[in-house]
């Protein structure tokens, strides 16, 4: 029900990201914010050492200094809202477990989901994240960086490794991951083309390949080509063999041509359920039709894969459509298919290696700055951006950098 109730997440793809969120929130979830100077963690063992009758203890861990805790920066909220809620603070440097790889960021992106949880909306998504404050306020979940230390149970990694994959909290300098939510960073793939990777690759990937079983020579289209599943979409898609169909904005037409479709559709000009093409799968990455109104346009065997929904939908209507779409699903040869992507190692070093072979060119819509994390979160939750958006979490080393476009392919 989680999933589906978050698939009210705008212009793209946020069921998805939630299968790769609910991931690292369990380890998180024990992990109430840490303000800095080790207070939350001497509020636990002061009170017990006391009890005990020993002095509280002084043992220092990886990534603490004498006298105290590390700090780092990171973007955090306290309260529900708009992205204004969201601020830079100084926080303690996390500690990895025993199976976990504690992360130098070197640069995340930003998901629906991430403005999601930050307004809470829809109301019922409080009752699992805290009703009137957030639990979990520290956004992020797509990160790419270097390994600054493991738990005594990782072989996998090693101090100085280039990894990328999903860490909870990824806009900040450092992050705490399991393992097993890691992949390592192929040498000449850039770390934001890496960091784009995670969700947005994953969604695109299992859903042509394992949920809509695409072949070569599959006629594809994608709604939503221009976006951040879309333009791994359509680039995956192609390297099946498929022959693909573009849907997007006029502006995004050239963008879409350039990543490889083979037909682009402009939809300010044309509904693309009205023409005379008929498809073998549509990925729809933003949900502006009902997948009664795609039949029109599938083959009688064709599927329809749904990882979105219009921003400003309520939840009552979507929900009346989905069961709808279920029910036309289960008693016709054409096939409605709900979604959640999973974490996935072997998918992500996939994902990684067509990058690396070309194959692959993450789309960058902007890059923005640890510190004006607001506003990168503000310009994903305005649902145009294309391709990825890019949180630069390195330090600035005295420079405040603001929003850098890049409009090209990396």
């Amino acid at each position: 029900m989680l999933g589906i109730l978050l698939g009210l997440g705008g212009t793209s793809y946020v069921i998805a990201s939630f299968g790769s969120f609910l991931d690292t929130v369990l380890w998180t979830a024990s992990n109430t914010l840490r303000l800095s100077g080790g207070a939350y963690r001497r509020r636990i063992a002061d009170p017990v050492a006391a009890r005990e009758g020993r002095k509280p203890s002084t043992m220092e861990r990886a990534g603490e200094r004498s006298g105290g805790a590390a700090n780092m920066k990171a973007a955090i909220y306290t309260n529900y809202g708009p992205p204004d809620v969201v601020r830079i603070a100084d926080v303690e440097k996390p500690v990895p477990r025993d199976d976990e790889v504690l992360i130098k960021v070197r640069a995340a992106s930003v998901n629906p989901l991430d403005w999601r949880l930050m307004k809470g909306k829809p109301s019922i998504l409080r009752i699992f994240f805290g009703l009137r404050k957030p639990r979990l306020g520290r956004p992020g979940v797509d990160v790419a960086g270097e390994v600054e230390a493991v738990g005594r149970n990782v072989a996998q990694f090693k101090p100085g490794d280039e990894v990328l994959g999903a860490c909870r909290g990824a806009f900040a300098e450092y992050g705490c991951t399991a393992a097993s939510k890691l992949v390592m960073k192929p040498g000449n793939v850039s770390f934001e083309q890496a960091a784009s990777a995670n969700v947005a690759g994953l969604t695109a990937l299992q859903g042509l390949r394992d949920k809509g079983k695409i072949q070569p020579g599959s006629k594809v289209l994608i709604n939503g080509a221009a976006g951040g599943v879309g333009t791994f979409a359509v680039q995956i898609a192609k390297t099946f063999g498929a022959d693909v169909t573009g849907v997007c904005s006029t502006r995004n037409l050239d963008l879409v041509r350039s990543i490889g479709a083979d037909e682009v559709i402009d939809y300010t000009q044309q509904d693309f359920t009205t023409s005379n093409q008929r498809y073998d799968l549509i990925l729809d990455c933003v949900g502006n039709h009902s997948f009664s109104a795609c039949r029109r346009v599938l083959s009688p065997d064709g599927r329809y894969i749904g990882i979105g929904a219009p921003h400003d939908a309520s939840m009552i209507v979507i929900l009346a459509q989905m069961i709808k779409d279920l029910l036309l699903s289960v008693f016709g040869s054409q096939k409605a298919v709900m979604f959640i992507a999973k974490s996935s190692q072997d998918d992500l070093a996939l994902l990684g290696e067509l990058i690396a072979t070309g194959k692959l060119k993450p789309v960058i819509d902007s890059r923005y700055s640890l510190s004006d994390a607001p506003n990168a979160i503000r310009h994903v939750e305005e649902g145009h951006a294309r391709g990825k958006v890019i949180i630069d979490c390195a330090p600035a080393h005295g420079s405040n950098p603001q929003i850098t476009q890049i409009t090209q392919m990396q």
